[in-house]
């Protein structure tokens, strides 16, 4: 890139303000089946978090990659901050 007119400032490349950086690992998070008691990874992409008014009302679920079944689990405070950190898609619940 060139200089700045007005500052003056020596403007940076994406290239070289990217240089230092590494290629991040995918997010996968280790779960079991209760139906075939399969145990595995998945990626966020396969996660769904459900965030309820109350503790009971708030949940993660998947599918199951080796039976198939739909698999629906309660999920605390810090599962919750892992997921969302992970990048797992949530739905936020409203009560009427």
């Amino acid at each position: 890139m060139s200089e700045s007119a007005t500052s003056g400032a020596r403007g940076i490349s994406v290239t070289s303000a990217f240089a230092g950086m590494r290629s991040v690992a995918p997010v996968v998070f280790r779960a079991g089946c209760p139906d075939c008691r399969g145990r595995f990874e998945l990626a966020a992409g396969a996660l769904r978090l459900a965030i309820g008014a109350t503790s009971r009302t708030t949940f993660y679920s998947f599918t199951c990659p080796e039976c198939g079944a739909a698999v629906r689990k309660p999920a605390g405070e810090r599962i919750v901050e892992l997921l969302t950190g992970g990048g797992v898609r949530t739905l936020r619940l409203h009560s009427m």
